[in-house]
């Protein structure tokens, strides 16, 4: 069964699909900017000490999010 949920939610190596990208204006354009678009696959790698920022695996490389950012990406997980 699939949940979908923010991207800040997930668990330290917890893998999911991008459902959606709630961020409109500069933050939306540079999310996707970043390839988090609808149906891309990522990977939660770790957390900064103080849980911000994250730092994911999307299209065989890593990428930091802060969680402000995270906040607006709806993610399935299974």
């Amino acid at each position: 069964m699939r949940k979908e949920i923010p991207m800040r939610q997930m668990k330290d190596n917890q893998s999911a699909t991008i459902k959606a990208v709630k961020a409109n204006g500069e933050m939306g354009r540079r999310i996707r900017d970043m390839g988090l678009i609808p149906g891309t696959k990522i990977k939660i790698q770790g957390r900064a000490p103080l849980k911000d920022p994250v730092a994911l695996r999307v299209m065989g490389f890593t990428l930091t999010l802060r969680n402000s950012e995270a906040d607006f990406i709806e993610v399935a997980v299974e």
